[in-house]
């Protein structure tokens, strides 16, 4: 958000519209392919977020072989000829074109030579820390919803097609909504978390559970969510929550009615809602 801010402002000093690239899928799925990076956001995500922001021009790329060897004066030069770029907002560590040839001393040489301004936005650092994908999904893996939150600019989020589960939630007397996420999607640990659901505009206190439900067998890793005051009919939805806060680890009980007596007895939102 702290370079999009730059993006927009720029954009508003020099009378033209903002644009954004983005990528479909993490290019390290095709350069480094043993290499298995989850996203932190899909394709829809990123470009609702980028909506949210006021870019007027999305552009998401598919990031393939032949993109991959492009130089960066080839890749600048389709960025002129498809969408008229006068000025490209960079971060400091940004690399363009084939083997990263493109840092930011000679994408601004190549801008001065292609009539293109170059700005780079320096790092943003927060309690001495540089954020970058890098660090969020450190946060993400350790669980710390707050940090991932401060870093990020906004909740982390997930959002996927309310589907049919094992129907268990209805029959403990807390129907949950289970969420189809994408196996690629980066996922915090398994453990029980406080969170916003969204639904046609509103928000609701919510309780999401993300794990294999070790008091039935386990099974697949599943996300679902119980959703505080609301009765209607979700399946078939798309829904989004927005993960604040972790409770607990996910836990194996002896008995079904002392899952019951557990969930029961959570108070979850003893916190303040970030946006």
């Amino acid at each position: 958000e702290f370079a999009l801010s730059k993006l927009l402002e720029e954009a508003r000093q020099k009378n033209l519209l903002s644009g954004a690239v983005t990528f479909r899928q993490h290019p390290e799925e095709l350069l480094s392919p043993r290499t298995r990076l989850p996203f932190l956001t899909d394709i829809e995500e990123r470009i609702n977020l980028l909506k949210k922001e006021g870019i007027d021009v999305i552009i998401p790329l598919s990031f393939t072989a032949e993109l991959a060897q492009l130089s960066a004066r080839q890749f600048a030069s389709l960025l002129q000829k498809h969408i008229r770029m006068r000025g490209l907002v960079i971060g400091s560590d940004f690399a363009l074109g084939k083997g990263r040839e493109g840092d930011t001393n000679t994408l601004q040489k190549l801008g001065q030579g292609m009539n293109f301004s170059v700005t780079v936005v320096p790092p943003l650092v927060i309690n001495g820390e540089v954020v970058s994908s890098t660090t969020i999904r450190k946060a993400l893996a350790d669980g710390d919803m707050r940090k991932v939150c401060e870093l990020a600019g906004r909740p982390f989020s997930l959002q996927g097609k309310v589907v049919t589960g094992a129907g268990r939630g209805v029959g403990l007397g807390f129907p949950t909504a289970n969420l189809d996420i994408s196996s690629e999607h980066a996922l915090p640990p398994d453990g029980v978390y406080a969170s916003w659901a969204h639904i046609d505009g509103k928000a609701y206190q919510s309780m999401a559970n993300i794990g294999r439900c070790p008091t039935f067998g386990g099974g697949e890793r599943i996300v679902e969510a119980y959703i505080v005051d609301y009765q209607g009919d979700l399946y078939g939805r798309e829904l989004k929550i927005d993960i604040i806060a972790r409770l607990r680890d996910e836990k194996k009980f002896d008995t079904v009615d002392e899952l019951k007596e557990q969930v029961a007895g959570e108070e979850p939102f003893d916190f303040v809602m970030m946006t």
